[in-house]
């Protein structure tokens, strides 16, 4: 079969989508990337497949699309493809649209977490439920991240005609581990300028507001550790920015020596071993692969009581789960974390346990293989 794998941005198609990409491949079917261009789609280039760029907006204003539907339905009808599988909320929507406008015979669409939820107002959330319902329509396959938002489908009726699966999410199992030397932490502490015997809380993801960093930068001057946090703001990021939190981090004398913002990494991992604590302060999620990683590395989490992450989390077992936007609750459970390593340790080989059984990147990958029949 001929097989498209639609994302809005090449950092999504390299970071997350190549294990399945590759898993496809493997069983003889040419796989072919689309996504708008950037750097990290000549990485996967460079892995053997071949990448279409179409320019795709991270808004949705349908308007500002008709561009990119054209340009895309004008690819599906010259490449063929037997199967369009779509990723993120604004290409899952662009992308269905082009592929019912092109005749692809089947549509697939991963909601790797659907964009409204419980915390949105009611019409916002209502508006963002009829778009989901609209282009369901002409969805013959959903795969959802968390069984939360696969019930939550099922209810909507958001996919009448076809087929509803919850996939979970996964990592690699054999990076992501919790037997690194003491002489890599001592290392990385030593660069990143952390004492050997501080607690380190570690949080990584975009720097916008709906992650949960003002919270969480409030919270810190509550909590005897320091913070290292990985990620930066995308360039084509529309999310509200977190221009204040980052003014009070930097400028706050009890904060700033402790704080240690260290943009994009690659040595995600290796960071992972080296650190105390994961937190997620998340005001929505789909299902957070972050936390899979830090549980597989045998890190405590605290996270947000939302879809996704509760799900992950059992709460006075594997960490512990705050309610949104709450700071003084975030800083109680780190702070309860940072002054008891036994039960840092207790939970982190509980969420080892639990992340090697049921989120291993294989197993995820062979549901999505088999529901397809491929």
């Amino acid at each position: 079969m001929k097989i498209c794998q639609l994302c809005n941005l090449d950092f999504t198609l390299y970071h997350f989508l190549l294990p399945l990409m590759r898993a496809m491949g493997e069983r003889g079917h040419e796989v072919v990337g689309v996504c708008s261009d950037g750097e990290f789609a000549d990485k996967v280039r460079g892995q053997g497949f071949r990448v279409e760029t179409v320019p795709i907006r991270r808004s949705f204003n349908i308007f500002a699309h008709a561009g990119s539907i054209k340009e895309l339905a004008a690819l599906f009808r010259r490449e063929k493809f037997d199967i369009v599988h779509v990723h993120n909320p604004v290409a899952a929507l662009v992308g269905r649209a082009a592929a019912w406008r092109a005749g692809v015979p089947c549509i697939v669409y991963t909601a790797h977490g659907f964009y409204f939820h419980e915390h949105m107002p009611l019409l916002k959330r209502g508006a963002f439920i009829a778009l989901e319902w609209l282009a369901g329509r002409v969805t013959h396959v959903l795969f959802t991240q968390s069984s939360e938002d696969a019930e939550t489908a099922r209810r909507l009726k958001l996919i009448p005609g076809g087929r509803i699966e919850a996939i979970g999410n996964g990592v690699d199992a054999a990076r992501f581990h919790s037997s690194g030397s003491k002489e890599e932490r001592t290392r990385l502490r030593e660069q990143i300028g952390t004492p050997a015997n501080r607690v380190v809380v570690m949080t990584l993801g975009r720097l916008v507001a709906e992650k949960g960093f003002p919270e969480l930068i409030e919270a810190m001057a509550d909590v005897d550790a320091d913070l290292w946090v990985i990620g930066e703001r995308l360039a084509s990021d529309h999310a509200p920015g977190i221009d204040r939190a980052l003014t009070l981090a930097r400028s706050d004398a009890s904060l700033r020596d402790r704080i240690h913002f260290l943009g994009y990494r690659k040595d995600i991992p290796e960071l992972m071993r080296a650190a105390d604590i994961f937190v997620s302060a998340s005001h929505r999620e789909g299902m957070p692969r972050s936390i899979i990683e830090a549980m597989m590395c045998g890190l405590p989490v605290v996270a947000t009581n939302i879809r996704g992450s509760r799900e992950e989390v059992i709460d006075g077992e594997t960490g512990r789960l705050v309610e949104v936007k709450q700071s003084q609750a975030l800083a109680r459970a780190l702070s309860a974390l940072a002054e008891s390593s036994e039960t840092r340790k207790k939970f982190g080989a509980a969420g080892r346990k639990r992340a090697c059984d049921l989120y291993d990147e294989a197993r995820v990958v062979a549901r999505q293989i088999k529901t397809l029949g491929l």
